[in-house]
């Protein structure tokens, strides 16, 4: 017969002393793999959470970041704790989404970073907020536009 055991959470397993992780706007990084390469990063993070800063409401917004690094690399848990922080503070949709934007660019000194933070509806009105960073002297690499392939028509199938 199994034991049952309780705590204060009302749950049958035993909180840990400590959480094994905690909120933090510390970004930490390491060195880009590729460095004389350009090649995108992206990042979704698709439940952040904030408050409004005047009614304390939840707000809800989905983000992704797409970058493009160069000497140093976000580490993914950092990201992930840092997103997190946000949790309990008020900040307006603008202002969140650019204080995010200038602390990776502060942390990693990127190529180039745009974050697409896509919120969630507030009073009937969906807010989107798109920022970017370029560092001074970088140039995108001409776009390369291939054929799509059609396998269908090759092969007979259609």
């Amino acid at each position: 017969m199994a034991t049952t055991r309780s705590n204060p959470l009302g749950s049958t397993r035993e909180a840990p002393a400590t959480p094994p992780t905690a909120p933090s706007r510390t970004l930490d990084t390491f060195a880009n793999p590729s460095p004389g390469r350009d090649y995108v990063i992206q990042f979704v993070v698709p439940e952040f959470t904030c408050n409004c800063p005047l009614t304390g409401q939840p707000d809800f917004a989905h983000f992704t970041i797409d970058m493009i690094c160069d000497k140093t690399c976000i580490e993914l848990k950092s990201l992930k704790m840092y997103m997190w922080s946000y949790r309990n503070e008020g900040a307006f949709h603008e202002k969140v989404t650019n204080t995010i934007l200038d602390d990776i660019v502060a942390a990693t000194d990127p190529r180039f970073v745009r974050i697409t933070a896509k919120w969630y509806v507030r009073g009937g009105i969906y807010t989107n907020v798109v920022v970017e960073h370029r560092k001074k002297g970088w140039t995108p690499a001409p776009r390369v536009d291939l054929p799509a392939a059609n396998l269908g028509t090759a092969t007979g199938l259609l």
